[in-house]
């Protein structure tokens, strides 16, 4: 199993941060334009944690030198069923520096942007928060 998948299926938001490179891009699917940065990517994922339900992943792709993985997924967002995948990619040290997630059908992408911007003001005082603390130990935050 993936330490990435490992980490959000046993919810571990320690876990899934340490995996994020500090220039991690992500590229939402209800977002116009991609997310820069660590601390609010970890925060963009802590919410979609607190919005989706029943997440399970069903399979994993990855590309032969490891650095290209695929991991497709089932969730609910209230009582609507969505299927998506999250696109990876893994720079020299093994941390995700480009995170880009697909999400269909179009009515569950709608009920997904809605609880998401429920979510944004949370989201950002999150990332602030994390930026303002700035780095630790190794660069870890």
């Amino acid at each position: 199993m993936h330490p990435f998948r490992a980490a959000v299926e046993n919810r571990d938001h320690a876990a899934i941060e340490a995996l994020l490179a500090e220039d991690v891009v992500f590229t939402s699917p209800v977002a116009f334009r991609p997310y820069p940065g660590k601390a609010i990517t970890a925060a963009i994922l802590r919410g979609v944690m607190r919005v989706f339900t029943d997440f399970t992943y069903v399979r994993e792709i990855g590309s032969d030198d490891g650095r290209d993985h695929a991991l497709v997924f089932t969730a609910k967002v209230g009582h609507m069923e969505i299927n998506g995948c999250d696109f990876l990619h893994f720079d020299e040290e093994g941390r995700i520096d480009d995170f880009m997630v697909m999400v269909r059908p179009l009515s569950a992408a709608q009920a997904l942007s809605a609880a998401m911007g429920a979510q944004f003001d949370r989201i950002k005082e999150e990332a602030f928060a994390a930026s303002a603390a700035g780095p630790g130990p190794e660069g870890e935050r």
